[in-house]
């Protein structure tokens, strides 16, 4: 398998996207793939950069073994347009943002939907937990270990 770089997005990048981030890195780990990606997110809007992930969602991702490392960055078109194979936006806001910010069609082609990976769910995007109670973050991990599952059939 050729390296995949993938690159996962949501607006603030400390709830969603490091999730998806911790999430697929572990399934790729416990799979022997790790070596096959880099994996890393980012968000749309600069509020937390520099910020780990939200503490809440940490605590709820850690209760299934996902360790959320990653500190919150912006995405800039610049640079990860190019270096990334596959970026995936977490809710119909992300995707619009995403593809606004892009220059061309190859970028516009490398834009995806995390729920367009999912197998067991029919959500349309991954929700935002960030003002929602606990069985929120929750469902975003529900929804992103479905996802990122698929994710890695699509690309295998």
């Amino acid at each position: 398998m050729e390296k995949k770089n993938i690159l996962f997005v949501c607006m603030g990048n400390i709830c969603r996207s490091p999730s998806a981030e911790a999430v697929f890195s572990e399934i790729v780990k416990s799979k022997g793939l790790s070596q096959a990606f880099e994996i890393d997110s980012a968000g749309t809007l600069a509020y937390h950069v520099g910020e780990p992930a939200d503490k809440r969602m940490k605590l709820h991702a850690v209760k299934r073994d996902y360790n959320l490392t990653s500190i919150s960055r912006k995405f800039n078109p610049d640079i990860d347009f190019e270096h990334f194979d596959i970026i995936i936006g977490m809710d119909n806001e992300n995707i619009g943002t995403l593809k606004n910010m892009a220059k061309n069609q190859e970028d516009l082609d490398k834009i995806k939907k995390m729920t367009d990976f999912s197998k067991e769910w029919s959500y349309s995007e991954i929700p935002d937990p960030y003002y929602g109670g606990e069985e929120g973050f929750e469902q975003v991990l529900d929804l992103l270990e479905d996802s990122c599952q698929g994710l890695l059939e699509k690309l295998s």
